[in-house]
């Protein structure tokens, strides 16, 4: 082969790798975040931007909504559960690696993500709960053990009680419009063979007054750094009122947010009970992986839920590696928030049920 064709073969593919490379530069990074949480979105972006991986974005932005108490519903402070107490959910995703960690119904410490991360990078598991991952998280350098009740979360306690604890997340129990000790009512409401006649016959029992803007709008967020890498994000203090113990969708990896790095990423809030029942957040990563757009992505894996609950509450928002995002709900009218280097600052997206 002459030295000209071999200088030109070497200046084509040169200038196909610059020209992938400008674009990346062009595209990221990007920081995706569901609802209004501004100042964690700045405090994500602030971290890629100034090179930091997505990873340590996701836990710059995700601390700041947790220290920031973003609507009483992340961090410490909020939600408080039958008890009284508020404990905490929180799930990283590494999208190069699939590395997850995560921790769920942590007491008395109030860094869930952080904790999160400790899980991810420093043991072979993917999740601890209760009482053990707050003794891990503190064994590792968090603070704490500390009372994470605020004065709020008690007052908002204390007149659920007075209002004999309604709304709650029991059923088939008695009592029916009291607080508990609680216990099943009789078998009478119950076919042969221990099935639900209720359920036997197709009846969803309404949830709707559970859940709403202020009782449960969990934090997802997600990255794509400089070098185009995934990272996501979850944190959440739960549902208000909930059984204590209760896990939500919070830190199930594939429900509340799912990153990979050759696709992209999604986020999701809402009545996590549900939407863990769903994998929504897989859904719309492995629908993008088949060449849907994030749209039409995010819209199938809530339509799938709606068809079966068509009462829930709840949203996703979604992001592919061309750097499109955009956000699906059902039941409310939901939020997200978006920085890129074309904007100047944070922008709010409104999408519609």
């Amino acid at each position: 082969m002459s030295t000209i064709k071999l200088l030109f073969l070497f200046t084509f593919f040169s200038s196909l790798i610059l020209g992938y490379e400008d674009g990346i530069s062009g595209k990221y990074p990007i920081v995706v975040s569901t609802w209004p949480f501004v100042e964690a979105v700045r405090a994500a972006w602030r971290a890629v931007d100034a090179g930091f991986s997505a990873v340590d974005a996701v836990v710059e932005g995700c601390s700041a909504c947790e220290d920031l108490r973003c609507d009483g519903t992340v961090g410490p402070g909020g939600s408080p559960d039958e008890n009284g107490e508020t404990t905490i959910d929180a799930l990283i995703m590494n999208g190069v690696t699939m590395e997850i960690g995560a921790v769920a119904a942590m007491r008395y410490v109030k860094d869930g993500i952080r904790a999160a991360r400790l899980v991810m990078e420093h043991t072979k598991h993917t999740l601890l709960v209760g009482e053990k991952a707050s003794a891990f998280a503190i064994a590792m350098g968090l603070p704490g053990p500390s009372n994470l009740s605020s004065t709020e979360s008690i007052e908002t306690w204390n007149k659920w009680k007075e209002n004999g604890c309604q709304p709650n997340f029991w059923k088939n129990v008695i009592p029916l419009n009291g607080c508990g000790p609680y216990h099943p009512k009789s078998a009478n409401g119950f076919s042969e063979g221990g099935y639900s006649k209720a359920n036997l016959m197709g009846v969803i029992e309404s949830r709707s007054s559970h859940f709403g803007l202020h009782s449960h709008d969990t934090i997802s967020m997600a990255v794509i750094d400089k070098m185009g890498h995934v990272a996501v994000g979850t944190s959440t203090n739960g549902a208000t009122f909930k059984i204590p113990g209760r896990v939500g969708d919070g830190p199930i990896a594939g429900s509340s947010s799912y990153a990979d790095d050759e696709v992209g990423a999604c986020g999701a809030t809402g009545d996590g009970d549900i939407m863990m029942r769903f994998l929504p957040c897989y859904q719309v990563v492995e629908s993008m992986r088949l060449g849907m757009e994030p749209k039409l992505a995010a819209k199938d894996a809530i339509s799938r839920i709606a068809r079966k609950f068509p009462d829930f509450v709840g949203a996703v928002v979604a992001v592919n590696k061309n750097g499109v995002h955009a956000g699906a709900c059902h039941g409310w009218t939901f939020q997200y928030s978006v920085r890129t280097l074309e904007l100047e600052d944070v922008e709010v997206f409104t999408v519609l049920p």
